[in-house]
């Protein structure tokens, strides 16, 4: 909130939004799963539930999707957070309140409180927005476009001429030329990331669980002046608030019934289960103690601690930090490739067909345009040259080094 009104920021622009009869005048919860949207690959999931922040007649002013909002929806299914909790989990319902914008909760998409417009350009989406730069996703739609419309030209009409290969090759070879601009760039924005750090925590883990190089470089526990963060080995942060009304509140130490540490949980306000740090993975090992006694002392949590009863499993259920450890080698390389893109594997697989067409079709008019020839074969295996070269190299990297065992690890864990 700025002046009474609702402020969404962004990377690069901040949207005001006037509350009460002249702007926003209610919002409506729709506690519905969203369908799931089709693409190449896997389809998308589907929301969890959307808020339509709607004016005075009920035309849309702004809407969101909730798991947007929510740090642990990566790591959680579909759902498994809903309704209410949602809504105080996110920090929207303490928002509205603050707002002073009314409520209203729905079960039903066609509820005629609904807007109808949320899908056909009314309002603004209050989405945080793509994790890669527009400049990014702009150059690759235009380079796509390009490059789709003379494959067409080219593949009904058979078309072999200069005016025609060379603005395909180039089109096909801007794909990884701007991958590898974006991998630069990403580099450059993290080595000017300086947050304000109080602790950093990194996993000491018992031996035996198969952690990796990779997995003890990489994970670790951020406590912030504002945030407790939590990353893992794809780089992928988790911001759980440490101040404000949907905050982590509590610092919790279970143990099974025989008194052994099992992990600690960190709980909301209202005790909901926000994630979990398994304790053999985190504490267990070599300096964990170290790393239990700098957490409690940096988080500044109330502490408690509880005994589970019986045979009950821990933790109950999905949570955020339950999956920290990939189950395989290949899937810790898997998960820390880079980029993931919203069309998955299908846009590599597409950029190398690109290149590839790119060498035929320079090879097709060589006898008849062989300079022109020349330049789109050049294009295409430099092309093809720049996609190899980085999946190669992580391929190397991760199967002589950073996915193999760690062998520095205490065989003998700890309980506190």
């Amino acid at each position: 909130m700025d002046d009474g009104d609702l402020v969404l920021q962004t990377r690069r622009r901040r949207f005001h939004f006037r509350v009460g009869d002249s702007g926003i005048a209610r919002a409506v919860f729709i506690d519905v799963a969203g369908a799931d949207k089709e693409r190449m690959g896997p389809a998308i999931p589907g929301s969890w539930g959307e808020l339509q922040l709607q004016d005075r007649v009920g035309a849309l002013v702004g809407w969101l999707d909730l798991e947007d909002w929510l740090p642990e929806s990566p790591a959680l299914p579909k759902r498994s957070v809903q309704g209410e909790q949602l809504l105080s989990r996110t920090g929207v319902a303490a928002l509205l309140k603050a707002a002073g914008i009314p409520l209203h909760v729905v079960r039903d998409r066609n509820d005629p409180l609904v807007s109808k417009k949320a899908w056909r350009g009314g309002g603004r989406s209050l989405s945080p927005g793509s994790a890669f730069p527009m400049w990014y996703w702009g150059t690759r739609a235009a380079a796509g476009l390009v490059w789709f419309a003379l494959f067409s030209v080219i593949v009904f009409s058979d078309a072999a001429a200069p005016w025609a290969v060379l603005p395909l090759s180039a089109a096909a070879f801007v794909s990884p030329v701007t991958r590898l601009a974006l991998r630069g760039w990403t580099r450059l924005r993290m080595r000017r990331y300086s947050p304000s750090v109080r602790e950093r925590i990194g996993p000491a883990p018992v031996s035996g669980l198969g952690t990796t190089v990779r997995f003890c470089r990489d994970t670790e526990l951020r406590v912030q002046d504002h945030d407790l963060v939590l990353r893992d080995i794809s780089g992928q942060e988790f911001w759980l608030p440490l101040t404000g009304p949907h905050a982590v509140a509590s610092l919790v130490l279970v143990r099974d019934r025989e008194g052994t540490a099992l992990g600690a949980e960190l709980r909301g306000a209202d005790e909901q289960l926000r994630a979990v740090l398994p304790w053999r993975l985190w504490f267990g090992g070599k300096n964990g103690e170290d790393g239990w006694s700098r957490l409690r002392s940096a988080v500044g949590l109330r502490y408690t601690e509880r005994r589970l009863s019986g045979r009950v499993g821990w933790p109950k259920g999905p949570a955020l930090g339950a999956q920290l450890l990939p189950e395989s080698r290949r899937d810790a390389c898997s998960l820390s490739r880079f980029p993931s893109t919203i069309a998955g594997v299908s846009s590599t697989v597409v950029m190398a067909f690109g290149s590839f067409f790119s060498v035929t079709q320079g090879v097709r008019i060589e006898d008849t345009y062989p300079t022109a020839a020349m330049a789109a074969i050049l294009m295409g295996a430099l092309g093809g040259l720049l996609q190899a070269a980085p999946y190669l190299i992580h391929q190397l990297r991760s199967r002589l080094r950073l996915d193999r065992p760690v062998t520095d690890q205490t065989s003998a864990g700890s309980a506190v």
